[in-house]
């Protein structure tokens, strides 16, 4: 999988909000200005080509719809991010968010209580 443009990006959200969409749909559903229509053609056009859309024919005219879910993609993504700014490490993302970032006392704990829970989880995994 190869990481997104920031322009297929854009016509990707649109396509997992919508599922499957004609061009002119995704267009209405693009922030202002609106980019030409021929525009957005080919870059759904070089989405297929990713393997990240796949079509339906209505006489000339196609639907597009994702081949890749949002979470698959979102993975991938966060995956190479990861890999590209902190080594490969989360431990080193999570230490930059907690020390670099404004979070809230509040954020910090609803974080602390998502990461108890999944070790937790990965406990019962191991001795269940």
């Amino acid at each position: 999988m190869k990481e997104l443009t920031k322009a297929e990006d854009q016509i990707m959200q649109v396509l997992w909000n919508l599922e499957k969409a004609f061009v002119k749909e995704i267009i209405e559903e693009l922030p202002e200005p609106k980019p030409a229509y021929n525009t957005v053609s080919t870059i759904v056009r070089i989405l297929e080509k990713k393997e990240f859309v796949g079509h339906e024919a209505f006489g000339k005219t196609f639907r597009y719809f994702p081949l890749i879910s949002k979470r698959e993609y979102s993975k991938f993504y966060l995956k190479s991010f990861v890999g590209s700014y902190f080594s490969s490490s989360y431990k080193q993302m999570v230490s930059f968010f907690t020390k670099e970032e404004s979070l809230s006392l509040q954020e910090m704990e609803e974080m602390k209580k998502l990461i108890e829970q999944q070790i937790d989880k990965k406990k019962e995994a191991q001795n269940g």
